[in-house]
């Protein structure tokens, strides 16, 4: 796995209207919003049914290469408060590179890890909507002539901790304890009405779990993705098992991994697949290492538009990028799904 242990690794990443709900709540607003073109009125999951989409790629690295520090515990969440500007350019670009895509910059933006920087519930709750605003935003900046897509994302736990353990798990917290920390800004985040959330770089079942649970109810579906290390979560249970908990989940249209060396991807695709029967998402990293101590990646880059194809036909509907995949990789990811 290729990551910075808690704050500078992870591809958080992930467009206009003012982001309010129309008639009838949030789905109301998806609904009026696809109308308009920007996106598709028939909902995520009957797209994926029709063809494979293409996901964003890291946002953290598309703000740093902006000249932005992201290197506080807040990471490109703070950017929501300070330059939001950045974040929808940010998104942009991936739109332009041919993302139908972009995941929020609410990875790490949490109740709790707000209020120690001394912001209250309410300025976090408006934060958690902007990211969702600021997606919106660009994806009607984009102009496309195909439908976009904006996909909220829910950290791990341990994101909020920005201490490493996100990449491992087992926090010592009960199921229960972890849908209560997550339920609350899910539920901010279905207020402003995004098509899906992404339940991303989760460690272990427990927090599937959590995750699970916490999105009931909200009437905005879900993909579930892991952050996996061979054939096992993070925290080292069998993939096959990790996945087996959306099986019957109705509310996730997807499941698979991200954050993972790429060539973790290859085998646990079809296996997500096999084990669910549900469209799978791939998101990894770009294979290089990220050294700790200083602070900097090292090695080659393994991702390459060429495994497309290889994940498209095991069953991934959803296909983009992670850590350091900027938006020149996910044009010609683009160009491999799209033509």
């Amino acid at each position: 796995m290729n990551d910075a242990a808690g704050t500078g690794a992870h591809a958080e990443g992930r467009a206009g209207t003012d982001g309010q709900a129309g008639a009838g709540g949030p789905e109301g607003a998806r609904d009026s919003l696809g109308q308009e073109g920007a996106r598709d009125s028939l909902g995520l999951e009957a797209a994926l049914a029709r063809a494979p989409l293409v996901l964003d790629g890291g946002l953290s690295n598309q703000l740093e290469d902006a000249g932005h520090d992201l290197g506080d515990t807040l990471w490109s969440a703070r950017l929501l408060a300070e330059h939001p500007d950045a974040i929808r350019s940010a998104h942009l670009a991936y739109y332009e590179a041919g993302a139908d895509v972009a995941i929020t910059a609410s990875y790490q933006a949490t109740f709790e890890g707000f209020a120690r920087h001394g912001i209250d519930a309410l300025s976090t709750a408006e934060l958690l909507r902007l990211s969702v605003e600021l997606a919106r935003e660009a994806a009607e900046l984009a102009g496309a002539d195909r439908p976009l897509w904006v996909a909220a994302s829910a950290g791990p736990y341990g994101a909020m901790l920005a201490d490493g353990s996100e990449y491992r798990g087992r926090y010592g917290l009960s199921v229960a304890d972890l849908e209560r920390f997550h339920r609350p800004r899910l539920e901010v985040l279905s207020d402003a009405a995004p098509d899906v959330f992404a339940l991303e770089t989760v460690p272990d079942t427990d927090e599937a779990r959590a995750l699970l649970r916490a999105v009931r109810g909200l009437g905005v579906p879900a993909w579930l993705s892991y952050s996996v290390s061979g054939d096992r979560t993070r925290a080292g249970q069998p993939l096959e098992d990790a996945f087996a908990l959306a099986a019957e989940a109705d509310e996730v249209v997807a499941v698979g991994v991200n954050c993972c060396d790429p060539r973790d991807a290859d085998a646990a695709v079809p296996l997500a697949a096999r084990v669910t029967g549900k469209p799978v998402v791939v998101y990894p990293n770009s294979g290089e290492t990220w050294n700790p101590a200083t602070r900097s990646w090292h090695g080659p880059t393994r991702f390459t538009a060429g495994q497309v194809d290889g994940w498209r036909r095991s069953g991934a509907r959803l296909i983009g990028g992670c850590c350091r995949v900027g938006p020149g990789a996910i044009a010609k990811v683009a160009e491999e799904i799209h033509g």
